[in-house]
């Protein structure tokens, strides 16, 4: 057991410094919580993924308002509207199947790489001011994004980077500290779900979520010190690893 949790616990730290970054801890926990605890169900090892995760977010959140401007008039209703979005997305597992989601993500994914390799000054400075009308933008972005993460989830970090880049004209860096708000608020929802449909493993979620909390502090401190050249890099890779592991998983 000892040696079961300092392995989780390695796993859930370099996630945590992963997901300060641009998004995609679960990318990394996930696969091996499921291949750690084949026999235990599908739901409590996602909430129990969550729950790693919520600590290191919140703590990268932390930091980041500390050091970057986050534009809260648009990040908190984005928030709110995931919160409930998230918590409907994840009801509606039970009525549809998810893996009809794989093929349309693996496109969305492939687009945003594209796009993004192609605009070199995609993300490197902020592009506009913030108006009145991007209230409402972010309820609506907000809601799409929560409802994807609880349905689905995979690259919700990074669809949510790209979004306030694109949508609101961000820089790579601002994007990355607002995308950790509406993860806290979509991760809230998660665990509230699967909390209520079943046990979650809380001392593996405990010990992971230290772990990761460390992780996203390291992973926090690189970006602020590397700034938005690094974060952007290191969206593209992160996309990069998604679009491969969807079009594996679907090969397979």
């Amino acid at each position: 057991m000892p040696l079961d949790f300092i392995f989780l616990g390695a796993v859930a730290f370099f996630a945590g410094m992963v997901d300060a970054v641009v998004g995609g801890g679960g990318l990394i926990q996930i696969p091996v919580l499921l291949g750690h605890y084949p026999q235990v169900a599908i739901p409590t090892l996602f909430g129990t993924n969550k729950l790693a995760s919520i600590a290191g977010t919140s703590a990268a959140l932390w930091r980041y308002a500390r050091s970057v401007q986050i534009p809260w008039k648009v990040v908190v209703p984005a928030a709110l509207a995931a919160l409930a979005g998230a918590w409907v997305g994840a009801a509606v597992v039970a009525w549809l199947p998810r893996e009809a989601m794989r093929p349309l993500v693996l496109v969305l994914m492939l687009a945003v790489a594209i796009y993004t390799f192609r605009r070199k000054d995609f993300g490197h400075a902020e592009t506009r001011e913030l108006t009145a009308a991007d209230r409402w933008r972010a309820v609506a972005f907000g809601a799409v994004i929560g409802f994807y993460d609880g349905f689905f989830g995979p690259g919700t970090g990074s669809f949510l980077i790209f979004g306030f880049v694109r949508l609101f004209g961000m820089d790579f860096l601002r994007a990355s500290a607002s995308a950790k708000l509406i993860n806290v608020a979509t991760n809230l929802s998660a665990i509230g779900f699967f909390a209520s449909h079943g046990p979650l493993l809380w001392t593996v979620g405990l010990v992971m979520a230290a772990c990761n909390l460390a992780g996203a502090h390291v992973g926090t401190w690189l970006a602020l010190r590397r700034g938005t050249a690094f974060v952007r890099q290191a969206f593209l890779v992160v996309v990069s690893v998604l679009i491969a592991k969807l079009a594996w998983e679907m090969v397979n």
